[in-house]
C-alpha cells in the first residue's frame, strides 16, 4: 500500500513536469488506440500545461526528461533507439538529449576513489584534475596522472571515471517506480502487451545495473579491445585494473579530433574519405565479425586521433549479435537487393520473428512497398538504416516482436549515416566497406559455407543425440514405474522410432558427406 501511494505522488510530479514542458504529445495516440483513460495527464495539463511554441514533440519529451534526472535522461537514451514505438522524429529528437548534469565536487569525486581502491589520491596519481572533463547522468571524468611506475618513471596520462554519489539508490527508486506502471499497463491494457513494458523496464534495469558497476564496463572495454588487437585503424582504451572498482573506472586517456569535425580533420592532414572507410570497416567488422559492437556510437563518444586512427570512449552500452542474427541480416539484405521479398518473408517465418499466421503474401507485399523505392537509386541516396526502420514501423501491422538488439544496430548506423554525410554527402559509408562485407558473404552465405553448415548442424544433432536418447529412455521408464501405465505395446513403438530415428540421422549425414566431399 505505501508503495503504491508512494508511486502515484511521484507519477503525478513526473505527469506535471511533461504537463509543463508540452510533453505529453508523444504518448496520446498509443495511450488513445490502447482506449487508456490517462486521469492523471489530462488534470496535469489542466493545472500545469502549457504550449511551448517552436519546439517539436521530441525535443520537449526531451527536456522534460532531462528535469527529471539521471533516471529518466538514461530512460530517454533507451527510448531513443525505439523509433517503431515513438516514431523516427522523436527518437532523433531523444538520441540528442543532453546527457549533462552539474557537476558534484571533486572532493567528494576524491572521497569516493579513496573509499574504492583503499588508497590515498596521492599514492594512486601524481597530479589530479578537480575540474572534471565531462559530468554526465551516471558519473563524471576527470584527467589524471598516474604515479610513476617501472614501465612508466614519469606516470600515465589517464581518465578516471567516477560514479555519482547516491545515484544507485536514486535509480533504484525509478526503476521501481517504472516497473509498477508497466506491470498496471500490462495487467489492464491487452493492446499494450505486445509491446512487453515489464520487460523493456526490466531490460533497462539490467542495462543501468551493468552501468552502475563500472568493472562491468571495464571488462566490455577490454572484450572490444581484445577484438581489435593489432588493428592500428581503431583505438580502444587500455583498462587501468590497479585504479578500477565498483565505482570507479581508470582508463588510457584519449586525445583527438571530434568524429564530426571534419575541417579539423583536414587541417591536421588528415583524409576525410580514408577516415570513413576506417569508420565502415570497424563498424562492419564489430556487428558481423564479431557479433559485438560500441552501442553508443556518437561523435561525442568518438573521435580521430592524428594518426588517422578511430578512438571510442564509453562502454556502458554496449551490443550482441548471434550469428543466427547476423545470417539473417545478411540473407534480409541480399533479398531486397534481388528484389525476393517472398524469400525474406519466409525468413522470417523461419528466424521467428514474423507468426506463423501471419499472410507470407501480405508481408512481402509490405517488403516490397519498402525495397522497390531504393533501385535503381545512386548508393549515396539510400538509408540502409532508414530502410530497417521501416522494416520495424509495420511490425505491429502483422505482430511481428522486433528484436532489441537490432534496435540498438539500427540505432547505430543511424548515427553513422548522419556523420558521414555529414562528412561527405556523395558517399554511402556501407559501400566504402564493400570488400570486407563481399569477403564475409562468401565465407559464411556462400554454397560452401550453406552446405558446411549443414553437415556442422547434422554433427551437432549426432553428439548429442545419445544423450536425449538417454533422457527418452529415463522418461519412459518413469512413467512405467509410476502411477501412469503404459501399454506394453506402446513402449515397443516408443522404442522402435527412437531406434529408427537415430538409424535415418546417421544415414542422412554419411548421405551428406558422400555428396559433399
Amino acid at each position: 500500500m505505501f508503495r503504491s501511494l508512494r508511486s502515484i505522488y511521484r507519477l503525478f510530479d513526473i505527469a506535471r513536469v511533461f504537463a509543463r514542458h508540452g510533453a505529453l504529445t508523444p504518448f496520446e495516440s498509443a495511450l488513445s488506440n490502447a482506449g487508456l483513460t490517462p486521469v492523471l495527464l489530462f488534470f496535469a495539463r489542466v493545472l500545469f500545461g502549457r504550449e511551448v511554441d517552436g519546439k517539436r514533440p521530441g525535443e520537449r519529451l526531451a527536456a522534460a526528461l532531462s528535469e527529471l534526472g539521471p533516471a529518466f535522461i538514461k530512460l530517454g537514451q533507451v527510448l531513443s533507439t525505439r523509433s517503431d514505438l515513438l516514431g523516427e522524429q522523436v527518437a532523433a529528437d531523444l538520441a540528442k538529449l543532453q546527457d549533462q548534469l552539474p557537476a558534484f565536487s571533486s572532493f567528494a569525486a576524491k572521497s569516493r576513489i579513496e573509499a574504492e581502491l583503499g588508497a590515498p589520491i596521492a599514492s594512486l596519481f601524481s597530479s589530479f584534475d578537480d575540474e572534471p572533463v565531462s559530468a554526465a547522468s551516471i558519473s563524471q571524468v576527470h584527467f589524471a596522472i598516474t604515479t610513476p611506475e617501472y614501465d612508466a618513471p614519469d606516470g600515465r596520462p589517464v581518465a578516471v571515471k567516477v560514479l555519482r554519489p547516491g545515484i544507485e539508490e536514486a535509480f533504484q527508486a525509478d526503476i521501481e517506480l517504472l516497473l509498477w506502471i508497466a506491470e498496471i499497463i500490462e495487467r489492464t491494457q491487452p493492446k499494450l502487451r505486445r509491446l512487453k513494458p515489464v520487460e523493456v523496464v526490466r531490460t533497462f534495469a539490467a542495462t543501468v545495473r551493468i552501468e552502475m558497476d563500472l568493472r562491468l564496463e571495464a571488462a566490455s572495454a577490454s572484450e572490444l579491445h581484445d577484438n581489435f588487437a593489432g588493428d592500428p585503424t581503431y583505438r580502444v582504451p587500455a583498462i587501468d585494473w590497479a585504479r578500477t572498482a565498483k565505482r570507479i573506472m581508470t582508463q588510457e586517456r584519449m586525445t583527438g579530433i571530434p568524429m564530426d569535425d571534419g575541417p579539423a580533420m583536414r587541417a591536421a592532414g588528415l583524409d576525410v574519405d580514408d577516415v570513413l572507410t576506417k569508420a565502415a570497416n570497424i563498424f562492419f567488422n564489430q556487428a558481423f565479425r564479431d557479433g559485438y559492437f560500441h552501442g553508443d556510437q556518437h561523435p561525442g563518444n568518438m573521435s580521430v586521433g592524428y594518426d588517422g586512427a578511430i578512438q571510442v570512449v564509453d562502454f556502458g552500452i554496449m551490443g550482441r549479435l548471434e550469428k543466427k542474427t547476423r545470417f539473417y541480416l545478411a540473407d534480409m539484405l541480399l533479398g531486397f537487393l534481388e528484389r525476393d521479398y517472398i524469400r525474406v518473408a519466409k525468413m522470417h517465418i523461419e528466424a521467428g520473428y514474423l507468426p506463423q499466421t501471419q499472410s507470407i503474401d501480405e508481408f512481402a507485399l509490405a517488403l516490397r512497398s519498402i525495397g522497390e523505392p531504393i533501385q535503381g537509386r545512386p548508393l549515396h541516396e539510400i538509408s540502409f538504416a532508414r530502410m530497417l526502420g521501416q522494416l520495424f514501423a509495420i511490425a505491429e501491422t502483422f505482430d511481428m516482436e522486433v528484436q532489441p538488439q537490432l534496435l540498438l544496430l539500427q540505432k547505430n548506423m543511424l548515427m553513422a549515416e548522419g556523420v558521414s554525410r555529414q562528412l561527405n554527402p556523395t558517399l554511402n559509408i556501407w559501400t566504402l566497406a564493400r570488400p570486407l562485407i563481399e569477403e564475409w558473404m562468401i565465407e559464411n552465405r556462400g554454397p560452401r559455407a550453406r552446405i558446411e553448415q549443414g553437415v556442422t548442424d547434422f554433427l551437432d544433432v549426432i553428439e548429442r543425440g545419445p544423450g536425449v536418447l538417454k533422457n527418452v529412455d529415463r522418461l519412459v521408464s518413469h512413467l512405467a514405474d509410476g502411477g501412469l501405465k503404459l501399454d506394453p505395446e506402446a513402449l515397443r513403438v516408443i522404442n522402435r522410432q527412437g531406434s529408427n530415428w537415430w538409424l535415418w540421422l546417421i544415414i542422412a549425414v554419411l548421405t551428406a558427406a558422400l555428396l559433399f566431399r
